[in-house]
């Protein structure tokens, strides 16, 4: 599902493409063990870093609801890193100010506090989530936080670029129709 963010993401893979800004966080320690409270949870992560996550959905026109996203794999369909890591000692993902802006379309923006009142929280509820289903989240895995701000649709030939403060800048390009 991760896309290089120096090669045109391919549109052709995606039936109906939407964008959206968010802080992806990449674990140092699994998350299995005791109460995975809110500190237990930050000390597991090792950096975080912006991300652009690409929507998908098989329901025509996104008319969807709440079964239909969950049967749609939670309209999941890809992501791209950006490059500046940050330590959380260093960055506070409830602080982050967020700007996307897609080629021809309006400005998304947010804060790290759209996003469950702390994308930590976000993160806290997967991790306990995961674990109590039998498959917790461990060391390596890249976890995207969830939305700083409204998606955005995206067409062929877009050009995305997100601005995370403390996480830097990303844009992404989707390739023209083959």
């Amino acid at each position: 599902m991760e896309h290089d963010a120096a090669r045109p993401v391919p549109v052709d893979r995606y039936l109906q493409p939407k964008v959206e800004a968010e802080i992806a966080f990449v674990l140092g320690t699994d998350l299995v063990d005791g109460e995975l409270d809110l500190d237990q949870v930050r000390d597991a992560v090792h950096h975080a870093v912006a991300a652009i996550e690409i929507c998908d959905s098989r329901v025509a026109g996104w008319d969807i609801t709440f079964g239909d996203t969950v049967a749609d794999n939670a309209s999941a369909g890809g992501f791209v890193l950006g490059t500046v890591r940050r330590a959380l000692a260093d960055f506070s993902p409830v602080d982050a100010v967020m700007s996307m802006t897609v080629t021809g379309q309006e400005d998304s923006t947010g804060t790290g506090a759209d996003c469950l009142g702390d994308p930590l929280l976000a993160l806290q509820w997967l991790a306990r989530t995961a674990r109590d289903l039998g498959d917790p989240l461990r060391a390596g895995q890249v976890v995207l936080s969830g939305a700083l701000g409204p998606m955005r649709p995206a067409t062929p030939g877009a050009q995305v670029e997100v601005s995370i403060s403390g996480l830097g800048s990303l844009s992404i390009t989707f390739a023209e129709e083959a």
